[in-house]
Order: C-alpha cells, then sequence, then structure tokens
C-alpha cells in the first residue's frame, strides 16, 4: 500500500482541486518535485513524469508566449498516466489547455495561494518525511539529557525496568519493546512508538503502566533523533569488556551507523546513572572533551619520561 497518495497532500496543504478528480489516489513514490520550465520550451527526452510537476509564475508567464498548438502540446504531454499531480502556485488561473489534458489523462490539477518557492520546500519536507525508509528494532527509546538513547538487549535482560527508574530521575520516555525507526536524512534516524503502544510501559510483575498517566505530560514524547545505542547484556565472567572507553563499535540501523555501547548487567549495578553518565559523556565527546584519550595520552607521557629518566 502507497505511504503517500495524491490526496494526502490535498488535505494536508488545503489545495484546491480543480480537475482530474478521478486521479486522486494516484500514489506518490518520491519526494523530488519538478519545476517543468525546460518541458515548457519543448524539451521532454528526460521529462521526470512520476514526481510532482510544480507550475509557477516564470513557467506560466512563458507558457502565455507560446500558440495555442503549442500550449495544447506541451499540456498533452505534461499529463501522464504516472504523473501525481500538477500544482499551480500563487493562486494563478489554470490555464484551459491543461484543464483538458488533465481531464483525459486523469491527472490531478491543484492549486495553492502561496508562492512556489515556498510551498516547494514545505512540500519537500513533508514528502521526505513520509517516504523516508523505516524500519522498527526491539528495543527501548529514552531521552537523556537530550540524547536519543536506544536501549537494547534480549528480553528480560531490564530495558523497561531501566527505563522506568530513567522517567522517575526527570528523563522522557518515547517507545517501549517495540521503537519504529525512519531515516528522514543521510545520518538522521528518528525513533516513535506504535500508535497502540504509545506512552505504555510493560514491567514484568507489575503489568502495563501508563507513564503519562503516572508521572505526566514531561515525561513521555512523541519522537526523537537516535544518537547512541546501549546494549545490555548478561554479564559473561569470560568475555574481555572495553575499561577504558577507548573502543567505538557501531550499530547499523537502516543505512546509518549509530554509536553502540555494550554495558554487562550483573546485581547490584545501578543501569540508570550509568546510562546517564553514557548520555553525558557522549555530549563532551561531541563537544572535544574525551576522558578516555586525555587518560591514554597522559599515560604515554609517564611511560615516555620514565624512559628518559632510566637514559
Amino acid at each position: 500500500m502507497p505511504k503517500v497518495r495524491t490526496k494526502d497532500i490535498v488535505e494536508k496543504f488545503n489545495l484546491e482541486l480543480i480537475s482530474g478528480e478521478e486521479g486522486i489516489n494516484r500514489p506518490i513514490t518520491m519526494s523530488d518535485i519538478s519545476r517543468p520550465g525546460i518541458e515548457m520550451a519543448g524539451y521532454f527526452e528526460f521529462y521526470p513524469a512520476e514526481r510532482i510537476q510544480l507550475l509557477g509564475k516564470t513557467e506560466l508567464s512563458f507558457f502565455e508566449m507560446l500558440s495555442e498548438s503549442e500550449r495544447e502540446s506541451r499540456m498533452d504531454r505534461l499529463c501522464t498516466d504516472i504523473t501525481p499531480a500538477i500544482i499551480v502556485t500563487r493562486d494563478i488561473e489554470v490555464p484551459i489547455e491543461l484543464i483538458e489534458a488533465s481531464e483525459r489523462e486523469s491527472v490531478p490539477v491543484l492549486r495553492v495561494g502561496m508562492k512556489t518557492t515556498r510551498f516547494s520546500s514545505r512540500l519537500t519536507n513533508y514528502l521526505e518525511s513520509m517516504l523516508a525508509p523505516t524500519t522498527a528494532v526491539h528495543g527501548v527509546l529514552v531521552d537523556v539529557y537530550g540524547i536519543g538513547v536506544l536501549i537494547t538487549g534480549k528480553s528480560g535482560v531490564g530495558k523497561s525496568e531501566t527505563a522506568l527508574e530513567l522517567v522517575k530521575r526527570g528523563h522522557r520516555l518515547v517507545a517501549d519493546d517495540c521503537v519504529e525507526i525512519r531515516q528522514e536524512d543521510q545520518d538522521t534516524l528518528v525513533g516513535t512508538s506504535p500508535d497502540l503502544i504509545e506512552h505504555l510501559l510493560e514491567i514484568r510483575g507489575l503489568g502495563i503502566i501508563n507513564v503519562m498517566t503516572l508521572f505526566g505530560a514531561g515525561a513521555v514524547r512523541s519522537n526523537k533523533r537516535i544518537t547512541l545505542v546501549m546494549n545490555l547484556e548478561i554479564w559473561d565472567a569470560k568475555k574481555q569488556y572495553d575499561r577504558l572507553g577507548l573502543d567505538e563499535e557501531k550499530m547499523r540501523i537502516i543505512d546509518t551507523d549509530v554509536p553502540k555501547l555494550t554495558i554487562p548487567v550483573r546485581p547490584g549495578r545501578n543501569l540508570a546513572v550509568i546510562i546517564e553518565v553514557a548520555a553525558m559523556n557522549f555530549r563532551l565527546k561531541k563537544m572535544g572533551v574525551n576522558a578516555a584519550q586525555q587518560f591514554t595520552e597522559r599515560l604515554s607521557d609517564v611511560i615516555e619520561d620514565g624512559d628518559h629518566d632510566e637514559i
């Protein structure tokens, strides 16, 4: 089922439907928008017919300079069976040739009062958000000090309990159990909760609780950019864990690599505090302050000084 249809943008931006109503359910498959200026001049060799076509003052003022036969020909070629919509901006009067061609091919012709550039920007942002690649991850997403922390791990390791403790400490829950993730940009992942379980948290032995009802609206948020992954795993005495923090592990989600930390879980470890510190330390690293790197450099200096003393 298509994510976006022409009728969705009609409702979203309150567009006026001029003609081609039969094609109102056409799918929109890409966020790119075309302004067919060169097509108005008659060059259709690389015409991107599958995109939304945007006609502004520039295109239509040139169109008025054409002969009657040229105007009919241009609009016939502009309207195809895969064109999702043709939108006229600035409330400009729609040419009769476009109306006639759109009715023949069932291409919706829409009109909006906004300026072309402004509307193009808003429509592109909307389509990029709606058509972004998506996936779902088993885990918990929490906003900790402004850092979107995705907590992962096997079932029963304590992800939800840790999230509950973080909420009690003033942080905000985004999603529990299932995190829906969309890639809005090359390196931007945004996580949300499925509508069915939004604001809900499952605690074994206690059941399902509504975080917003218990802790208030300030304890939840609808979405958050994911910038750090915390993987919880049962402590394995045979496994060597990073003790300095120099190892930079990554988790690939869709097409983006996200920094990942593996936290061993055993009785007595306060995971909520550890995640808080990890989030603050992550922010410091972004600001150029790397405690592990500074310690390593100091250690190297001490070793070099010791070597010089022996000489």
